[in-house]
Parts: structure tokens; C-alpha cells; sequence
């Protein structure tokens, strides 16, 4: 079962570039930034955020889940800039059978500095080791190499592939899922860090 604490009290976490803190209202500028980017949109299959008002309603949409206590929204900080540079969820919470969806992105500029893995080991390992998931998922659009590369390093396994399964932009799109069971998380030895 879901340690239901950390729905009292959202967790921050730090690792050693980055704070995870609780993703809030004043972050909406900075997710609209990042997520009216082609080039972090590309593989998103998900509306643009061409105005502040759909970000703001992205952000009230994922407090409104942990409210509900069916997802966590992480906003990346690089602590040398005190930049938001990136977010991470947990979403889709199942309580009964401790499982969740995940959902990251990054603002480009940070692409290739190990920061998005770095953030995701401390996030993983926290909902492993102190939330008690019991497994993970993460459903990529199969172009998307990018995704795909960070999540099998850290032990996600492909256990679907999903033809025209999920309709975009006019057009019906494939899905693959990922899925992590925490003995296969590459990085165990995190846990109690």
C-alpha cells in the first residue's frame, strides 16, 4: 500500500546538482516555457502550451491530483543556478496495487548533463524505498530514443507495443510501455540515500 504521508507533506529531495521540490503556481512561466518548445514537444504527443493560461491550468491540474492523492509533480532545480529546468511526475497513482505512471520533461538546454537521470534515480528511489510503489510506468512514443535510452539504463523493460492505440493532432499515434519492478532499478544502492 501507498505511504499516504508524503500526501501530507510533499516530499523535497535533493540530490547533488538538483532540488525536487513541490511543483507550484509561480512555476507556470517556466512549464509554459518549456513545454511550448518543438523540440521538447516533438515526441509528447500533448497539447503545446502556446499561452500562460494553459500552463496555469497544468499546474492546477497536477496540484489538484495530489490533492487527490493520484499524483506528485516534481519541479527540477539546478541548485549552482537556481533554475527551474525541468519537471518529473508520478501520476495516475493506483494506491491498491502501488503503481504509478511517470511523465518528465527537460528544458533543452540542460539535454545531454546526466541531469534528467540524476533526477529521476533520487524520484525512483524515493517512491521504491519511502511512497512503497511497487512498480512503475512510463508509456513513450516509439520514435522517441531519447526516452527510451534513460529508461532502459535504469531497468525499465518494453512490455508493450500498442499500434494506433492513442489519437493526436488528427491522427491516430503508436504507444510502447515501459514498466520498472523495483529489483530490476539499476540503482538499489540509492535507496536509503
Amino acid at each position: 500500500m501507498i505511504n499516504e504521508i508524503y500526501f501530507q507533506e510533499f516530499p523535497i529531495l535533493k540530490s547533488e546538482r538538483l532540488v525536487l521540490r513541490k511543483l507550484g503556481k509561480e512555476d507556470a512561466k517556466e512549464i509554459q516555457l518549456i513545454r511550448s518548445d518543438e523540440r521538447v514537444m516533438k515526441y509528447m504527443d500533448s497539447e503545446r502550451h502556446t499561452n500562460i493560461e494553459i500552463a496555469k491550468n497544468f499546474v492546477a491540474e497536477n496540484l489538484s491530483m495530489y490533492t487527490q492523492k493520484r499524483g506528485m509533480f516534481w519541479a527540477l532545480i539546478e541548485i549552482s543556478s537556481q533554475k527551474f529546468i525541468g519537471d518529473f511526475s508520478f501520476w495516475k497513482i493506483d494506491s491498491k496495487n502501488s503503481r504509478a505512471e511517470i511523465g518528465y520533461t527537460l528544458n533543452p538546454e540542460f539535454w545531454g548533463k546526466g541531469l534528467m537521470k540524476e533526477a529521476m534515480i533520487k524520484i525512483i528511489s524515493f517512491g521504491f524505498n519511502h511512497l512503497k510503489l511497487h512498480s512503475l510506468e512510463a508509456n513513450i512514443n516509439p520514435e522517441n530514443e531519447n526516452s527510451r535510452g534513460i529508461l532502459t539504463n535504469l531497468g525499465f523493460l518494453k512490455e508493450a507495443y500498442f499500434k494506433e492505440n492513442y489519437y493526436f493532432n488528427g491522427e491516430f499515434l503508436d504507444s510502447e510501455i515501459y514498466s520498472l519492478l523495483e529489483p530490476n532499478f539499476k540503482y538499489k544502492t540509492h535507496l536509503n540515500k
